[in-house]
């Protein structure tokens, strides 16, 4: 089982120095937030860079910062808490496949693009905007990554690795439709854009090893 962490503390940080530090600029960004007033206050949580659109910004052109800033904030602590379990769980896998560069970029991707796919659906169903923040659509990239290892390079997981990328996925997607407060399309943009990305980023590398 690839998800079952055993690294020490410090072991963990030299292996795994990006996911470390996604998870230390989330906790940080969190409590500067926190120290100036409510993190699940609407209006807060905006002056401090929450994912927005209206109608008459429906994809936050105006202030295109938010796709990034909204990645590293969290309404309330149990929402920060889980967000950093996932993370700290399931990317080390992903950081040590991708490498270091690659996988930053991948994971601000596909948190990127899991803001603008719930931006493109709030207007296509005529929805009044978007006020998000969260992680998740990022970590939904990890697992959407994982969907197409699971699928198309499965002699890369075992067994129990494969099934637990389905039922997160599963339960999740269940999770985020019956819970109002959650971006469904959010996790939903995400998790295709991790399948997406890690699927091009796969066959780029393996046309490279037949290159060499």
């Amino acid at each position: 089982m690839i998800f079952i962490r055993y690294e020490s503390f410090r072991v963990y940080l030299r292996m795994y120095p990006v996911t470390s530090g996604i998870i230390a600029l989330n906790i940080a960004y969190f409590i500067i937030v926190a120290l100036s007033g409510s993190t699940t206050d609407g209006y807060h949580v905006y002056e401090f860079g929450s994912f927005y659109t209206d109608a008459d910004d429906p994809f936050s052109l105006d202030q295109p910062w938010r796709y990034v800033t909204s990645m590293f904030m969290h309404a309330g602590l149990m929402h920060l808490l889980f967000n950093m379990f996932s993370l700290l769980v399931f990317a080390p896998p992903l950081e040590h496949l991708l490498r270091k560069v690659r996988y930053g970029v991948f994971y601000l991707l596909c948190g990127i693009l899991a803001n603008a796919f719930s931006a493109l659906l709030a207007l296509i169903l005529g929805e009044p905007g978007v006020h998000a923040v969260g992680a998740s659509g990022a970590i939904y990239g990890v697992y959407g990554a994982f969907l197409y290892i699971a699928l198309f390079r499965k002699p890369w997981l075992d067994e129990g690795s494969r099934k637990t990328v389905y039922s997160i996925l599963i339960f999740g997607l269940i999770y985020s439709v019956i819970t109002p407060q959650i971006s469904l399309w959010g996790h939903v943009g995400g998790g295709l854009a991790g399948f997406l990305l890690y699927s091009s980023f796969d066959r780029a590398m393996v046309r490279r090893k037949r290159i060499r």
